[in-house]
């Protein structure tokens, strides 16, 4: 496996000491294990005032050519991904290097028989099918920028992101299998579409062999346009700061945003923090339960794991379906080494029958990690006594889209763990603390916001056509810093514990969602005057969405309108940010500027209303007491 693995808490203690006296040093030797077409000038140019930052500088690559030409010699009939269905009953599929190559190298093919080009950007609105990885990986080998969208998003929502990015080609499915569900997905395009005017190709992948609306000149069948096409796509040679790929997250404003990540820096990050914090070796069979619609699906379902010249497995389904035991007797079944989920699955697996863990024997597993947000500890012990077994190190990983891998965590078998604590800084990383005004606060046992003071390789480079928006939400609140926008505590050894946002973003199951977005949505509906959502602890989800609504008049039924209210936010988002509870108001909780008091809906949402704080202050005082005395 790859020459740049830690393997002892002394190698940790070095390799983290030299990152930080000598950083160029230190990822020039990673950078260096990499195939470049051209070795790079310079390491590292950076400020965090504009920002602008770019590592290996003048370095040309293909990502690809790290992920799958370079292992074709030593590794060709290696297997590379594992595809494992939504319906147990059938079949599984596996692909080695060599035949992974090839069907890479057949998409790219497509794509360029369909115009695509160097710079264009793709939006991917599919399954998680294998064609979903060929497809990522196709784009990146012609250098055109992928800008992946779940395949659980709206048609508004695509629409959005496809305007954003001018996309000029759609790859999507006829549709789409989910736990006993089967849904319409080229539907969805087709209606995004609409009101989308860039897009001149959709390339359709069949999943369920439905018929769908084709429309001439734009739509073309993909196992109709792979026939006949060559197995060889040589990559397009690509600067280290060109674009890989654009993902939209939620920001506390009500527009996506689209977190750009660059060729170099996000391809040495991705495999320098997947192979050391998972511990991998040569024969384990690694399973990220990830969808490839997130940043954890692009880092460590896919180029993570082939730069490193694992074995990646890649699910279709949901974790409860046929049964609360799928997660399991998929780990039985492929010998799982190495598992990696988000607390949110943990948490309703919990909700089961313990036999449907029991029932499984899981003695494959060596490693277990946490991902999305951070693990409440009755779930971290579950998770370690249940699956572990209490003998597999459990990561608890923190980092964000806009980090573009790990930044704190364990190193499985290395580093010290704590349930619920994310623990050390990966080497390359420096985390500080800082109280309100800025000023970093040095000793231990504190809580501040959690920020960073020296880039990292994979950290964003931009927000995509907006550059100004990168600067105020990552680097402008604290000078010189990088602010996460989460709060942290770091006990008397210097582990880190991440507390959550700070800002209006709501973590729903590992998903950032911003409350203007849902608000907005909300706001859409003809009886809606105004709204507010707070997040408010839920005991699977982490957080659930609580929204306080005033309507133009007292509504009749009010159970009628809160299903519409839901309807119009699965219409303008999704089903992931449907809130859990309305409550109807009469008003909310203002400022006499007119800013909505939201600690004080939190407070309410959270069922902690003994202490509510000075309201006397407030627009109309009396607000509070009715909103408090209807609360769900």
């Amino acid at each position: 496996m790859p020459n740049n693995q830690i393997k002892t808490y002394q190698e940790y203690e070095e390799a983290y000491k030299r990152s930080v006296e000598d950083p160029e040093g230190f990822w020039s030797d990673i950078a260096s294990t990499f195939t470049w077409r051209k070795k790079w000038n310079t390491t590292l140019e950076w400020n965090f005032e504009e920002p602008d930052i770019k590592w290996f500088k003048g370095g040309r690559l293909n990502i690809t050519e790290n992920c799958l030409d370079r292992h074709l010699k030593t590794r060709g009939n290696k297997l590379a991904l594992i595809w494992e269905p939504n319906d147990p009953k059938e079949r599984f599929v596996r692909y080695t290097y060599r035949e992974l190559h090839e069907k890479v190298c057949q998409f790219a093919n497509v794509l360029k028989k369909n115009g695509a080009k160097k710079g264009d950007r793709i939006c991917i609105y599919m399954p998680m099918i294998p064609e979903l990885a060929f497809a990522v990986l196709a784009c990146a080998r012609i250098g055109a920028i992928h800008s992946v969208v779940f395949a659980g998003f709206s048609a508004v929502a695509m629409a959005d992101r496809i305007n954003d990015a001018q996309c000029s080609m759609v790859l999507t499915s006829d549709g789409l299998n989910r736990g006993a569900k089967q849904i319409p997905v080229k539907r969805v395009v087709d209606e995004a579409l609409e009101r989308c005017y860039s897009v001149k190709k959709v390339i359709v992948v069949e999943r369920l062999g439905w018929a769908v609306n084709m429309v001439e000149g734009r739509d073309v069948w993909y196992h109709d346009e792979v026939q006949g096409v060559s197995k060889d796509c040589p990559a397009e040679e690509m600067d280290s700061e060109d674009m890989l790929f654009i993902l939209y997250t939620s920001g506390s404003t009500g527009k996506p945003k689209g977190v750009v990540h660059t060729c170099g820096g996000y391809m040495v990050y991705a495999q320098y923090s997947f192979s050391n914090v998972f511990q991998v070796q040569e024969n384990d069979i690694y399973w990220c339960t990830a969808d490839i619609g997130w940043i954890t699906g692009h880092t460590y379902l896919l180029y993570g794991p082939l730069l490193a010249g694992s074995t990646s497995l890649m699910f279709e389904g949901v974790p409860s379906y046929p049964d609360m035991g799928r997660f399991w007797q998929v780990v039985d079944k492929f010998g799982v080494n190495i598992f990696y989920t988000a607390p949110t699955a943990i948490r309703s697996l919990m909700g089961g029958d313990i036999d449907d863990v029991l029932s499984y024997s899981l003695d494959s597993l060596k490693v277990l990690g946490s991902v999305g947000e951070p693990i409440n500890e009755e779930a971290w012990h579950w998770y370690h006594t249940h699956v572990g077994k209490e003998r597999c190190p459990l990561v608890d990983t923190w980092w964000q889209t806009e980090t573009g891998g790990i930044m704190i965590s364990s190193i499985a078998n290395v580093t010290p763990i704590k349930p619920a604590h994310a623990a050390y800084p990966l080497p390359g990383i420096q985390p500080i603390l800082v109280d309100a005004e800025g000023k970093e606060i040095t000793e231990n046992e504190v809580e501040g916001y959690l920020c960073m003071k020296f880039p990292w390789p994979g950290i964003i480079r931009t927000t995509y056509g907006d550059h100004e928006r990168a600067r105020l939400s990552y680097f402008s609140t604290y000078k010189g810093l990088y602010f996460t926008g989460d709060g942290a505590k770091r006990d008397k050894d210097g582990l880190y514990r991440i507390i959550g946002r700070v800002d209006d973003v709501i973590n729903v199951s590992g998903h950032r969602f911003g409350t203007a977005e849902i608000e907005d949505a909300i706001n859409h509906n003809e009886h809606v005057v105004e709204s507010a959502v707070v997040g408010y602890p839920h005991d699977v989800k982490g957080q659930g969405i609580y929204a306080f609504v005033i309507c133009k008049e007292v509504p009749e039924r009010e159970d009628y309108l809160r299903a519409e209210i839901i309807e119009t936010v699965v219409e303008k988002i999704g089903k992931i940010a449907k809130p859990d509870k309305i409550q109807i108001v009469s008003g909310l909780p203002k400022t006499r500027s007119g800013k909505i008091m939201r600690r004080i809906l939190r407070k309410v949402a959270e069922g902690d209303t003994s202490n509510l704080g000075d309201t006397s202050t407030l627009l109309d005082p009396d607000v509070v007491d009715e909103i408090k005395a209807g609360a769900l």
